[in-house]
């Protein structure tokens, strides 16, 4: 009955930790900005608003300006010489101990989540994992090559299963490519497929002729 119950507990912690790491992130995220940024931006306001607003527009003014630099930055990316600066800058930065490989892991995570680089997820399958009989969705990336095609007698598919509710987790699976079930939706209907748990799904269209009805009753 302990084994038990340790396991169980084991469980439920595995559930929460990444949500309690996420909440501390924020938190302390939020404290840096607050003592850094807006509380100097509303020592430099307090003398032009009432008593007690001070604060609540340094919020409001530091949100709107970051996002008008994210905005902007995202502007720069598409001028030739930005461009290049920022590349400049993300190799220099790839090159740190430690952080450089953090990075990089985060920058291929949202590249492909983002579309930042072309085919990335090319499209989505259906595939029978973890055994024959249970299907998975799964994205793939990329045909198999190098040593791991040379030895595998089919050729295989690298696919991307992602994780419920967080699809930036997941597993890779090789898969032979007359194993995989296409599927004629998109990456992002996908995409919400598997962050809703399923609750959210395309819709499957009506055949050409039919009228947008279902099936003749008798």
């Amino acid at each position: 009955m302990m084994r038990g119950l340790w396991g169980n507990f084991l469980t439920g912690l595995l559930v929460i930790l990444p949500a309690a790491l996420t909440l501390l992130i924020l938190q302390f995220l939020f404290g840096w900005a607050v003592r850094l940024v807006i509380n100097p931006v509303a020592d430099l306001i307090t003398p032009f608003t009432a008593p007690g607003w001070a604060l609540a527009v340094a919020r409001v003014a530091v949100a709107a300006g970051f996002v008008l630099f994210v905005a902007l930055l995202g502007v720069g990316t598409r001028v030739l010489v930005v461009r290049r600066f920022f590349s400049v800058g993300e190799a220099l930065f790839r090159r740190l101990p430690m952080v450089g490989k953090i990075y990089g892991a985060i920058r291929e995570i949202a590249n492909a989540f983002g579309g930042g680089r072309r085919g990335a997820f090319s499209r989505v399958v259906l595939l029978e994992w973890p055994r024959k009989g249970l299907y998975a969705l799964g994205f793939v990336t990329s045909e198999g090559k190098g040593e791991v095609q040379e030895k595998t007698p089919e050729h295989v598919v690298n696919v991307f299963v992602p994780t419920t509710p967080n699809p930036t987790s997941g597993y890779l699976i090789l898969a032979s490519s007359e194993a995989l079930i296409p599927l004629e939706m998109s990456v992002e209907d996908g995409m919400r497929l598997v962050i809703s748990g399923g609750m959210v799904g395309p819709e499957i269209k009506a055949p050409k002729g039919s009228g947008g009805m279902g099936d003749p009753k008798d």
